[in-house]
């Protein structure tokens, strides 16, 4: 396989990601001559970038502002970035940008290693609306008799993606309502980034809930400390960063990559 010219990753702020270690780390393991390299884009910029890209056969991953805007400027997306509408991984084919959704897949294995299953037949709270809720709602759509309830700031955008998730999901405006059922409540907002505000406070939540927060940082987040606290099993998003990037370093090279390799950069 031709290697890609570049190997990015796309996003606003973007300084604080650890996807450069990890998959640096990767690319090592594997004995790729490549670096992986963050780029701070401003969305005005983003059009301009995406077509110096795609004209030095770039591939990379997209993250916040960018997944939903990125989908747009691609030729072509695999079904499950159209089911979406966001793209966090992308390459170059004959001149063209195409892109996918890793998150997905990211999403589900993090599930897994945090909780052991899926959360079939149960009740998966989602906080927010934006192209991260989209990725977690297109995963609970393939477990079992699973139900969604969105909770966003925006109703606008929290309707509009129910109506796209209708089968499984919907809008509830009071989060006391959205959660007292609830198997497992998921942060999918940019809360929790930095700072000590929480997306939820873990009094709302059944004893019963998992937690996860796809925000990371080092130490974990605030919500995470809170649940535990509480009582509850909680995880944060490192280890669907991981897998999400794992996934899509296959994407870029057909090849599964070093995880152990991931994980201890991931840790560093």
């Amino acid at each position: 396989m031709e290697l890609p010219g570049r190997l990015v990753l796309l996003g606003h702020p973007v300084a604080h990601s650890l996807s450069p270690a990890i998959q640096n780390a990767a690319l090592r393991s594997a004995g790729i001559r490549l670096t992986y390299e963050a780029m701070d884009v401003a969305p005005s910029q983003l059009a301009t970038v995406a077509g110096l890209l795609r004209d030095a056969g770039a591939a990379g991953n997209v993250t916040v502002p960018h997944k939903e805007a990125f989908a747009a400027l691609c030729t072509s997306r695999s079904p499950v970035a159209e089911r979406v509408g966001a793209v966090n991984a992308f390459w170059t084919e004959e001149g063209a940008l195409v892109g996918d959704n890793t998150d997905v897949g990211g999403f589900d294995a993090a599930v897994r290693r945090h909780f052991g299953l899926p959360h079939d037949h149960g009740v998966v709270v989602v906080l927010g609306a934006g192209g991260s809720a989209a990725a977690v709602l297109a995963a609970v759509e393939r477990w079992d008799g699973a139900r969604a309830r969105i909770v966003a700031r925006s109703q606008t955008r929290a309707y509009a993606l129910a109506e796209r998730f209708s089968r499984i999901a919907t809008v509830v405006e009071h989060i006391a309502d959205a959660v007292h059922d609830a198997s497992l409540v998921v942060n999918a907002t940019p809360v929790g980034l930095d700072g000590n505000e929480l997306p939820l406070d873990p009094a709302f939540l059944p004893p019963s809930a998992d937690v996860l927060d796809l925000t990371y940082r080092r130490g974990e987040t605030p919500w995470i400390h809170a649940c535990r606290a509480r009582g509850l099993r909680a995880g944060d998003g490192l280890a669907m960063l991981v897998e999400q990037g794992a996934l899509a370093f296959e994407r870029w090279f057909g090849a599964m990559p070093d995880r152990d390799a991931m994980w201890k950069a991931a840790r560093g």
